[in-house]
């Protein structure tokens, strides 16, 4: 799981890219990890994909571009996967728990998603970024949800995104051309109490 802080914050309801938390959504642990260990909430809260532009289409019922993670459509039934008669049956977070499709960390119990169409011309880092990931697995997108936990603010400055990553379980923390490894990093030094300064959701 990595937290990425790349120039510009973004300005709207959603993280695009700028200050995301991005991880493999073809996992089907990832979901409950990211929302569990990094975001502190259920463990069933959907995610959402940042997929190649050019590839959208591949994955997705959609035939237009959706930049700004507003547009939900369904996977393509080409990357479904058939939930058995008996699991159907299942109720609640056993349901939720089936893997549906090949990216089953972003896929709803509907087979849908709010997907982010990320362009070369307009995000270039990101896009290469979710490039070389192509490139390395043979799957065009990644989950991206923002960079924050439940309850607080998207982070904004660089000593917000590095505090996110030390209270939290992601592994690396990219802050424009610099990468830190949780591993390498000295444990901060705080009263716990830092969960209750904002209210939840």
């Amino acid at each position: 799981v990595v937290g990425w802080f790349q120039g510009r914050m973004e300005f709207g309801p959603r993280a695009l890219g700028g200050r995301s938390i991005i991880g493999d959504a073809r996992s089907p642990k990832m979901q409950s990890v990211m929302n569990l260990k990094i975001k502190y909430r259920e463990s069933f809260r959907p995610f959402a994909p940042s997929v190649l532009g050019d590839k959208a289409s591949d994955w997705f019922d959609i035939d237009a571009i959706s930049p700004y993670m507003l547009l939900v459509a369904p996977v393509r039934k080409d990357k479904r996967i058939d939930v058995p008669g008996e699991q159907k049956k299942l109720f609640g977070i056993d349901l939720l728990n089936i893997p549906r499709s090949q990216i089953p960390a972003i896929t709803h119990v509907d087979y849908s998603a709010r997907i982010q169409t990320v362009h070369k011309e307009t995000n270039p880092r990101y896009y290469n970024l979710i490039d070389e990931f192509d490139k390395e697995t043979g799957c065009p997108l990644i989950i991206n949800t923002s960079f924050n936990v439940r309850g607080e603010p998207i982070v904004c400055r660089p000593e917000e995104a590095y505090r996110c990553f030390m209270r939290t379980e992601m592994d690396i923390l990219v802050l424009e051309n610099f990468i830190l490894d949780k591993v390498d990093q000295t444990a901060l030094e705080e009263d716990t109490d830092w969960r209750d300064e904002f209210e939840l959701d």
